[in-house]
C-alpha cells in the first residue's frame, strides 16, 4: 500500500528524488493508467486498452508496456526506451491527496501532494532536490505539481468517457492470442476494446456528441494504437533470440 505522507518543507527539506527508471525502482510494470488527453502521445508507443478493476468493477483506460504481469518490455540498460512515459508513470513517488482547510469561519477540501515514503526512489543524496536550501519548492516539485493537477482532470474526465462508451455499447472484452518466434504461444486475457461494430452503427446524432466532447478522437486513437501490440511482440522476439 505503500507510506503515504502529505509532503512538507519542514520534515521533508533534505528529500531527493531519483528520476531514472528500472526495475529496481519498480518500473516493471506491464500497464499504467492513461485518458483521452494523453491518447495522442501514448497512442504512439503503446496500445492504449480498457481494464476492469475486479473490486470494484470500474473500467479504466490503460497504456500496455508488456504481455505479461511484471513485464516492461521498454525498460533496458539505459532506463526507459520510448520517448514518451505516461504521467502516471512519470509521478511516481508522488500522489494527490485531500487537506481539509478552515479559513475565515469557512471549512473547505484543497488538493495537496503527498509522497510514498516507502518509495525505492526516495534519497537523500542523490536525484532531485523538492526544496531550496533556504526555503521554497524546486523547479522540479512545481513540475510534478503541475503534473498531478493534469493527473487529476484527466483522470476525472475519463471516468465520464468510460461511462459514454458503456451507455452506447462500445466496450468488449477479447482475448489477444500471440505466438512468438519460438513456437511459445500466449493469450492475454481481462481487458476491453472499442467495439467497431457498435462504433459504425452509432447514429450520426451520438456521434457528433462524442465528437464535439473531444471522445471520438480518442476512440479512433486508442483503436490505431493496437497496431503497437506488433512491436510489443518484436520487443519480445528480440530479447527472446
Amino acid at each position: 500500500m505503500g507510506n503515504h505522507v502529505l509532503l512538507n518543507s519542514a520534515e521533508h527539506k533534505d528529500l531527493k528524488v531519483v528520476t531514472q527508471y528500472g526495475e529496481a525502482y519498480g518500473d516493471n510494470i506491464w500497464f499504467t493508467l492513461t485518458f483521452p488527453q494523453e491518447f495522442r502521445s501514448v497512442q504512439a508507443h503503446y496500445p492504449v486498452f480498457f481494464h476492469k478493476d475486479p473490486k470494484t468493477g470500474q473500467f479504466h483506460c490503460v497504456a500496455l508496456f508488456g504481455l505479461k504481469h511484471n513485464e516492461n518490455l521498454f525498460l533496458d540498460e539505459q532506463g526507459w526506451n520510448a520517448s514518451y512515459i505516461p504521467l502516471t508513470v512519470r509521478r511516481q513517488p508522488f500522489l494527490i491527496g485531500q487537506q481539509r482547510i478552515h479559513d475565515a469561519g469557512e471549512a473547505f477540501t484543497q488538493r495537496v501532494i503527498h509522497i510514498d515514503m516507502d518509495s525505492p526512489r526516495i534519497s537523500e543524496t542523490e536525484g532531485e532536490a523538492l526544496f531550496h536550501p533556504y526555503g521554497g519548492n524546486t523547479p522540479y516539485l512545481e513540475e510534478v505539481a503541475d503534473m498531478l493537477e493534469v493527473i487529476h482532470h484527466g483522470l476525472e474526465d475519463s471516468k465520464a468517457f468510460v461511462e459514454l462508451l458503456q451507455e452506447h455499447d462500445l466496450l468488449e472484452s477479447f482475448t489477444l492470442e500471440i505466438e512468438l518466434d519460438n513456437g511459445d504461444k500466449h493469450s492475454m486475457h481481462g481487458f476491453y476494446t472499442i467495439n467497431e461494430p457498435v462504433l459504425e452503427s452509432l447514429s450520426a446524432e451520438v456521434l457528433d456528441s462524442l465528437h464535439k466532447q473531444g471522445y471520438l478522437q480518442a476512440i479512433y486513437m486508442a483503436l490505431a494504437s493496437q497496431s503497437n501490440v506488433r512491436d510489443l511482440m518484436n520487443r519480445v522476439n528480440q530479447r527472446l533470440s
